[in-house]
């Protein structure tokens, strides 16, 4: 072999050598990456919160969702050591909150409480979205389930179901619905569907206004979460004829569902459930799973709302990601036999 050859093999081995040294570098360097990505990720969950955290409302205040948020965000930052603010970001019916979170860095200090319509039944209502519902936001935990309670002015003359269908039709056009968000209006769709009842649906900027409208006899009826309606029950301001769950309800034993008034199948509510942006590391996730599923367990938290209505459920995040995709799911199918097109 000449020199030249000598040479360029020489030159050839020594660029392998050097080409196989970088690349170990460089998986080294990877792996380190990842190492320490993990566990600062841990680190970060350990300490976790270090700052306030914002909890953003897409609704306006004086609904499920923002008194839920209040009284959780006040016991957690007795948990935390660290302040816990409640944000109204109300519009779109919550889709201008939601695009805020999706949108925020997913580092565990920006986090949402809604009802998980908002998110479900945002495909049906909303053609062109800013988000995606099922991807762009990190399931935490599902918080309690608020079945809805049909209830009426005190004016209006029905007892139960069977009255308020005789009323419609002895009195065409007679009857309104107060809607308070997309999930009470497809509420109503599905109870018009099931009944044959004639009403004219009332869109209300929130829940605490759709209840006012129906106490002043400015709307005649409502599906509205048992949550916000319960304390205007007790306090005689407005007429309930049933609750939309499956069996009667521990703080409402007198109310029948209206699976009992001949109306099948008929569940529908309002859960309630907290979200993060879709980039939160998993152990921040865990963390606050973890810290909320501890105060909702406390018999002062969960006594408050089961008196006022509620079901409490602690989840976890994928029971909660399941539970998203299946009601996804089944209100495009209610919204396709209703024949509501998204706008």
């Amino acid at each position: 072999m000449n020199s030249r050859n000598i040479w360029m093999t020489h030159a050839g081995n020594h660029r392998e050598f050097i080409m196989k040294r970088q690349l170990k570098k460089l998986v080294a360097g990877a792996l380190a990456t990842l190492v320490l990505g993990a566990g600062s990720s841990a680190q970060a969950a350990d300490v976790f919160p270090t700052k306030p955290v914002r909890i953003i409302v897409p609704f306006a205040p004086g609904g499920t969702s923002d008194s839920l948020a209040r009284i959780l965000g006040q016991k957690l930052s007795e948990a935390w050591g660290q302040p816990v603010l409640v944000e109204n970001k109300a519009g779109a019916d919550g889709n201008v909150g939601a695009d805020f979170v999706a949108r925020s860095p997913g580092d565990g200090y920006t986090l949402m409480l809604l009802d998980i319509g908002t998110l479900t039944m945002a495909p049906v209502f909303y053609s062109k979205l800013s988000f995606d519902p099922l991807k762009d936001f990190a399931p935490i935990t599902l918080i309690q389930f608020s079945p809805h309670a049909l209830a009426v002015t005190n004016s209006l003359d029905v007892k139960n179901v069977a009255d308020i269908v005789a009323f419609s039709k002895a009195n065409p056009g007679k009857l309104n619905f107060a809607a308070s968000n997309n999930s009470a209006r497809l509420a109503g769709a599905q109870f018009q569907q099931a009944t044959g009842v004639d009403m004219l649906q009332i869109p209300y900027k929130g829940a605490a206004a759709a209840m006012t409208a129906v106490i002043a006899g400015e709307a005649n009826v409502t599906l509205n979460g048992l949550f916000i309606a319960g304390p205007h029950i007790k306090g005689n301001k407005v007429k309930p004829i049933a609750v939309a769950s499956q069996k009667r309800m521990t703080s409402f034993p007198e109310i029948p569902t209206l699976i009992e008034l001949g109306v099948p199948q008929f569940v529908t509510g309002s859960w309630q459930g907290l979200l993060a942006p879709a980039s939160t590391p998993r152990s921040v996730v865990s963390k606050i799973n973890a810290d909320l599923t501890k105060v909702l367990a406390t018999p002062e938290v969960r006594d408050r709302l089961v008196e006022q209505g509620a079901e409490v459920i602690a989840s976890s995040p994928e029971d909660f990601a399941k539970l998203l995709r299946e009601q996804t799911a089944s209100f495009q199918s209610v919204a396709k036999a209703s024949n509501i097109k998204p706008e």
